[in-house]
């Protein structure tokens, strides 16, 4: 098999990144294991050679895949954090935001969610790249607190929980919605526990 290449000119990074949205998406809808490297090379409108040129086996496009999903939805909370250099006096409407926001990101696709979903209880790199995004959003909100002085015991085990409990509140609002359940409710009892969490 010929070496894998990565690609520098802009039209071969764009058929790269077409490989990967195109067999992440097909992967995601028929389901990973239901799918293999014709399947995607059609799918892409690319031949299987193609395929080989930019990727080992269809696994790393999943991966690939994955970390782009990943970073879809924390892209936007990052950047939320990032431009609150100050922390705001009003860390209910603070963590309101991330909330919402983390909700929103999460609604974009069903199919992707349960797919890698099952693939994290598969597989230790999938699970391996949502590991880091959650230690990687738990860091940002720690850093966050801890450059404005807000510095308080266990700091770090508290971010994690928090992320924890924002991220249960999404999945739990997306993907298994009880229609006797109150979310709006749900979300108040989230973060009045989140600032019990930071001031205990």
């Amino acid at each position: 098999m010929a070496e894998v290449r990565i690609p520098t000119q802009k039209r071969s990074i764009e058929k790269r990144n077409k490989i990967i949205d195109k067999g992440f998406e097909l992967m995601c809808n028929n389901g990973y294991h239901a799918t293999n490297t014709a399947d995607i090379a059609k799918y892409a409108g690319v031949s299987i050679g193609i395929i080989y040129q930019y990727f080992t086996d269809k696994k790393e496009i999943f991966i690939e895949g994955a970390k782009k999903y990943s970073n879809d939805i924390m892209f936007p909370i990052f950047s939320l954090i990032d431009e609150n250099t100050k922390l705001p006096n009003d860390l209910k409407s603070f963590f309101k935001k991330i909330i919402e926001i983390n909700k929103k990101q999460h609604t974009t696709s069903k199919r992707a969610h349960q797919e890698l979903t099952a693939m994290q209880h598969l597989d230790e790199d999938v699970e391996q790249i949502f590991k880091n995004s959650e230690l990687a959003f738990s860091e940002k909100l720690y850093h966050l607190f801890i450059n404005n002085n807000f510095n308080t015991n266990n700091l770090e085990e508290k971010m994690h929980l928090i992320v924890n409990l924002i991220d249960s509140l999404a999945h739990e609002e997306a993907y298994h919605k009880h229609d006797n359940l109150n979310y709006d409710v749900m979300e108040n009892i989230v973060i009045d526990t989140i600032l019990s969490i930071l001031n205990c």
